[in-house]
């Protein structure tokens, strides 16, 4: 069972207070963040290639700065893909983490093995309201990240994965 419908761009949000077991997808601004740094890296390298070509190669070289702008609607439909794949449930011995589109990968986090839980958010990710909670277990190959949760849920995950990790580990 998901918590929203991710069919279309427009797609239905969280729902307000997510249930146990059921799989949670990250909130649009993260969508809407990484589609703002893809074209704040795309359309200057336009604009650029463009009065370079304008000025050296002749006005109809200009064409090609063209290419940049294609390489961001590209990625748009990319990153948008990307987003959609981003998944994570909450199940009674460990959180399973679920994101990619070509290559899937599934990451499986016991949570009596869990030996730190971060949340972290940068200037451009507080602009946005999100954060990333960060898992670090004993073993590097198994530390997860979940970006680009809205605040409260990020503190809520790391509260809980605490809580869980703490009372698993008491039993070692």
């Amino acid at each position: 069972m998901e918590t929203g419908t991710r069919d279309e761009p427009g797609g239905a949000e969280h729902a307000a207070t997510p249930v146990a077991g059921d799989w949670h997808e990250l909130p649009r601004q993260l969508l809407g963040l990484r589609r703002l740094l893809l074209a704040l890296a795309t359309v200057p390298v336009a604009a650029l290639l463009g009065v370079l070509l304008g000025l050296f190669a002749g006005p109809a070289w200009v064409l090609f700065a063209l290419l940049p702008l294609l390489v961001l609607a590209w990625g748009r439909r990319l990153l948008a893909r990307n987003w959609r794949s981003w998944r994570y449930r909450e199940r009674a011995d460990d959180l399973l983490i679920s994101r990619g589109v070509l290559w899937r990968r599934q990451t499986i986090v016991p949570y009596g093995r869990m030996q730190l839980v971060e949340v972290t958010s940068g200037p451009v990710e507080r602009r946005f309201g999100l954060a990333t909670v960060q898992l670090h277990t004993a073993a590097a190959a198994t530390d997860a990240r979940i970006p680009g949760l809205l605040p409260v849920e990020a503190e809520r995950l790391r509260d809980r994965l605490t809580e869980l990790g703490q009372a698993r580990s008491a039993g070692l």
